[in-house]
């Protein structure tokens, strides 16, 4: 039985919110035997956390996403944490993801959305959101080839064993089988030279074809994943609110707070793990080594310490900069500034629809333990 100190993880699968508050109103950080760990709620312990990888280390056999695909920039710290990441920086910087996919994700978004716009009804989520980060991270890593579909469910496989294993799961035979199928066309695409993914074999120095398959993995899952759950989040959030919608068609400039304040009231990568490395004290408790860590960003990016009425979206906070959604420290999103080009894109696309508006009826809350987002955003307009 669990208390309200330490919901179930069907609570913090539904809705979080409230339970996390009550843990931040105890401390800003809780037991919570659910998930067997520790859970960081208040901010600047979990900006601590992440920025601590000393002390609290991804680098254990227990690490879910390791668990799926083995060792990788997500799973390791330290020296061996860079050796997995800085091939695959460069393509990633603000300059080139504007130079490879700004005029990619414009053109993609719109083909999208033509498929949809003479019916007068779509379903977001998998009509744009979804495709719209499947297309680019295809384009990146040179995987046009594999159908969408196909490509689709290799990612989600891998996406279902993640989740299962952090519920306490076992691994199912499905994430394997869907990583060595993905393993199998990635190799092929780095032998052909194609995509980033040229760039980045080419900068890989001493990465083994193992490791370069497993980064590549964890680039395409986070590419694809929390993507298309930002986007998702984003454009419930948006044509939930009639004024902020008429705001942005006056001036899109205004998009840009309205995406963090999104990111921060819903990040689509809800929790992130660390493991002690020592017995340590953390926020008034004592952990020993080996202890699980559970960062909680949802709960973070709501700590009414740092963000006044916390519950409320509010695109002109004036701090919206210190919301967490993309992890801080060592193990920040490689991918940031791809997101927010597509959600920007992709919001500008939909409020170009005459007299859109979110169908309330067949829409659905954020959910999910670790990723978060509706399962259906439905919206109709004028044709």
């Amino acid at each position: 039985m669990t208390s309200a100190l330490s919901p179930s993880v069907a609570t913090l699968t539904a809705d979080p919110h409230p339970s996390l508050a009550r843990i931040r109103d105890a401390g800003p950080i809780g037991r919570v035997e659910s998930i067997g760990g520790w859970m960081v709620v208040g901010h600047a312990l979990a900006v601590q956390v992440m920025r601590d990888a000393v002390t609290f280390t991804v680098d254990d056999p227990r690490f879910t996403t390791g668990r799926v695909v083995g060792p990788s920039m997500l799973s390791t710290d330290g020296p061996e944490h860079a050796r997995h990441r800085q091939p695959f920086l460069a393509p990633f910087t603000p300059r080139s993801s504007r130079a490879y996919f700004e005029d990619f994700v414009a053109r993609e978004s719109t083909r999208l959305l033509s498929l949809t716009a003479p019916t007068g009804s779509a379903e977001f989520r998998t009509a744009l959101a979804a495709p719209l980060a499947t297309a680019c991270m295809q384009s990146a890593l040179g995987l046009e080839r594999i159908p969408v579909a196909e490509l689709l469910g290799w990612y989600g496989d891998i996406v279902q064993a993640v989740a299962d294993i952090t519920a306490g799961a076992a691994l199912p035979a499905s994430g394997p089988a869907a990583y060595a199928s993905l393993g199998a066309a990635v190799q092929s695409t780095i032998a052909e030279g194609k995509g980033f993914l040229r760039e980045i074999a080419c900068a890989a120095g001493d990465l083994s074809m193992a490791e370069l398959l497993s980064n590549t993995a964890v680039l395409l899952f986070g590419g694809i994943e929390t993507t298309e759950g930002m986007v998702s989040n984003l454009l419930l959030h948006l044509l939930s609110d009639a004024d902020v919608m008429q705001s942005v068609r006056a001036d899109p400039a205004q998009l840009d707070a309205v995406i963090e304040e999104s990111l921060r009231l819903e990040p689509a990568a809800a929790v992130i793990d660390r493991y002690a490395t020592a017995d340590v004290s953390l926020g008034g408790v004592h952990m020993r080594r080996g202890d699980l860590v559970v960062v909680s960003l949802a709960g973070a990016n709501r700590d009414p310490a740092v963000f006044a009425d916390p519950d409320r979206f509010d695109p002109h906070r004036p701090n919206l900069g210190r919301q967490l959604s993309f992890a801080q420290g060592p193990h920040v999103c490689l991918g940031l500034h791809l997101a927010r080009l597509q959600a920007r894109r992709a919001a500008l696309d939909v409020l170009a629809l005459p007299g859109v508006a979110l169908d309330v009826d067949r829409t659905t809350p954020p959910s999910g333990l670790v990723f978060r987002k509706p399962s259906a955003v439905w919206a109709t307009w004028s044709v």
